[in-house]
């Protein structure tokens, strides 16, 4: 399924908002896909993501193979590390995360998956990621070593985004982080979109449709829901098509 991207360019110009399910291989039960699906398939979901920041080997492999059996949606490679990249996928945010500054994770993770990648049959899609600071460390600081973006500093995060689509990136992702206690404000999307021309994706700590409905409203092109449905299934209830 290639393509992707420039589906993802063409959806929101007719203002069909994307919306992507992110599910952690580490914190989803194989054997809960089929009843999930049957939730996620009646629901406005665009996208399936997954991945995490810390998930034991093989792992992901087996709940893409699971997932592509229960849904026709593009499922996308979220990956924390090198380990979770799969060729079952169709596609991978390939990741660079450009708040921090740990060489590793700006490209030494990269330079380990060309291997992987390059024998892999995958739509690859550039995505600068920013972590915004939440009122609680994330798994990404943690197993990053890196700090977030303070989340009052509106230049340095719209900076830091430009310099992303300036280095080549297709996509920026403004991510609070798994868990987190606050969203990312609707003032720093709508900004950050103001000077950007490429897709914009909003993630973490989004638990109701009036969240959802705002991060659109300020701008994102894509939202991402995570947390919400972890901690209550029938969050899709509200989400129907």
């Amino acid at each position: 399924m290639m393509g992707i991207y420039k589906d993802i360019l063409q959806k929101p110009q007719g203002n069909n908002k994307l919306l992507a399910v992110l599910i952690d291989p580490d914190k989803t039960s194989v054997d809960n896909i089929k009843y999930l699906f049957k939730k996620i398939n009646t629901s406005i979901a665009t996208h399936i993501f997954v991945g995490g920041s810390e998930v034991e080997e093989h792992l992901t492999e087996k709940l893409v193979i699971e997932i592509k059996t229960y849904t026709n949606l593009p499922v996308i490679l979220f990956p924390g590390d090198v380990s979770q990249i799969t060729d079952k996928a169709n596609g991978i945010l390939f990741l660079s995360l450009i708040s921090g500054r740990n060489p590793d994770y700006l490209i030494g993770k990269h330079v380990e998956a060309v291997s992987k990648l390059s024998k892999a049959n995958i739509e690859i899609i550039p995505t600068g990621y920013i972590l915004i600071e939440n009122g609680k460390q994330t798994s990404v600081e943690r197993v990053s070593k890196t700090q977030p973006m303070l989340r009052n500093d509106f230049e340095a995060i719209k900076k830091t985004a430009k310099a992303g689509e300036l280095l080549g990136m297709k996509l920026i992702y403004l991510e609070a982080g798994s868990g987190a206690k606050h969203a990312v404000d609707s003032v720093i999307i709508s900004e950050v979109k103001e000077i950007l021309n490429i897709p914009l994706i909003v993630g973490g700590g989004i638990r109701s449709k009036q969240q959802i409905e705002s991060a659109y409203d300020s701008g994102a092109d894509i939202v991402v829901i995570g947390t919400a449905f972890e901690e209550n299934e029938n969050f899709f209830e509200e989400l129907k098509k």
